[in-house]
């Protein structure tokens, strides 16, 4: 450039801009120390081949310095914004390959066998797509660690202990990240990558995995709850057909031991015995009817048949019926609105009040008063039974309205079959209701029954 600038007799300010041009030049494609080197030379070539006097070094000339001086500042300007939009493109260059890896992790993740633990599919996974040297991964739910890639020997327990630690940390000299993985459902596991990743990639491998896992959870408990009813519809189907099968032959029983008994002739001792066998018969058949209406109501197959019921004649037809005029007279019954009449089944009503007036005569104290009550609000009316005798444990007030559960203490010393109860709840439920009991040994027991007042509409 100097020698044809020389050549063709340019003039200063011409060769000058062109010294720029290759200073910006130099800066753009080099960088500044290479700028800085061309804007010496291109001082030097002004001051000696185009500032007079010509052909020699006049560095003392205030011309030379701001020519440097623009020439130097050009320089790093020019640089640095050149440095700037390299770092720019090779970043967006790496995030463009990290986010490709990403969306194939995320794409395989849900193409992974749920039926499988997901711990050795992710490590494979994270391994091949970000070509890291070692991955492991600790799965809480499983309680398992699943690893790929070289390991020494005092880390085969690594992704455990950073769970364990509850700490996540980043390793430059060894290249080595450490993430506790969170889900929506708390702390699922932990996540060990080895290689050259950065920190936010493996951050997004993280949460990555805790999806994944968590996916997983909720495969299983889907698949649990899935199991658990379909064994409660077989169920059902076989409490239904037993109680078919059963209600025949009972029937016949039942009939054969009331005729003996109307014929008469017997004596003493086959009359006892036709009656007990009347009374059990009666009541093989009563525990058929609660295993039938049981196995309508898990089904949901029954039909409710809600009619408008005054609960104090109710409560009264049940007591004629199942109790004796001995029995009866322990009975208290306290109702705030003896008019009151509620949209329910009445089968159902009367099998639930049977039910807690049953289990308050067995299970109270000899000689000791049962209290009805009935209570309503402006939503709701409670019926509530309550009896004095041993208490319910904490543990098991809610358990024995599981079908076939017995409390422990009464198993021995009183008769059940721990079907009643279950019942109960399951009808109430059918009246969008619920059921529940308090036991205190002071106060007594008390089994009580919510019914919306709006069941009318409800059905």
């Amino acid at each position: 450039m100097t020698y044809c600038a020389f050549t063709l007799r340019i003039n200063l300010l011409a060769i000058s801009s062109l010294y720029l041009l290759a200073v910006v030049a130099m800066a753009s494609s080099c960088g500044f120390w290479q700028a800085s080197l061309t804007s010496l030379l291109a001082v030097a070539c002004l001051d000696y081949f185009f500032m007079p006097p010509l052909f020699r070094f006049n560095v003392t000339d205030q011309q030379d310095w701001v020519a440097l001086a623009t020439f130097e500042v050009t320089a790093l300007v020019i640089s640095r914004l050149s440095a700037k939009e390299l770092r720019s493109a090779r970043d967006a260059a790496f995030h463009r390959t990290w986010m490709g890896q990403l969306y194939e992790l995320s794409r395989d993740s849900l193409w992974m066998d749920l039926h499988q633990p997901p711990g050795p599919q992710l490590v494979v996974l994270i391994q091949r797509i970000f070509g890291a040297r070692a991955v492991a991964l600790f799965d809480k739910n499983l309680g398992r660690q699943d690893s790929v890639g070289e390991w020494g020997a005092d880390e085969q327990d690594l992704a455990r202990e950073c769970l364990l630690l509850d700490v996540g940390q980043d390793d430059r000299e060894s290249e080595t990240s450490k993430r506790v993985l969170q889900a929506a459902s708390g702390t699922v596991g932990a996540l060990i990558v080895r290689g050259r990743l950065s920190p936010l990639v493996v951050d997004a491998l993280a949460s990555l995995s805790a999806i994944a896992i968590d996916r997983h959870q909720w495969f299983e408990k889907e698949e649990k709850a899935d199991a658990a009813r379909k064994g409660e519809q077989l169920r059902a189907a076989v409490m239904d057909a037993l109680g078919h099968e059963f209600k025949t032959p009972l029937t016949t029983v039942q009939t054969a031991s009331s005729g003996l008994l109307e014929m008469g002739g017997l004596t003493d001792l086959q009359r006892d015995l036709a009656k007990l066998i009347e009374d059990e018969a009666v009541r093989l058949s009563e525990l058929c009817t609660r295993l039938l209406t049981t196995a309508k109501l898990e089904s949901e197959q029954i039909g409710l048949r809600a009619t408008e019921v005054n609960v104090q004649e109710s409560i009264s037809e049940v007591l004629a019926t199942q109790l004796t005029k001995e029995e009866r007279d322990r009975i208290e019954i306290s109702v705030d609105d003896p008019g009151l009449a509620i949209w329910v089944d009445r089968g159902l009503l009367a099998m639930i009040l049977t039910q807690y007036v049953d289990n308050a005569r067995k299970y109270s104290t000899p000689g000791t008063p049962i209290k009805i009550g009935v209570q309503v609000s402006h939503t709701e009316m409670i019926i509530s039974v309550h009896n004095f005798g041993l208490p319910i444990r904490m543990e098991d007030r809610e358990r024995i309205f599981d079908r076939f559960y017995r409390a422990e203490d009464f198993r021995e010393s009183v008769s059940g079959t721990g079907i009643g109860l279950s019942v109960a709840r399951k009808a109430a439920e059918s009246h969008h209701g619920h059921v529940w009991v308090i036991s205190d040994q002071k106060e007594g027991t008390t089994f009580s029954l919510s019914l919306p007042l709006d069941s009318r509409r409800r059905h």
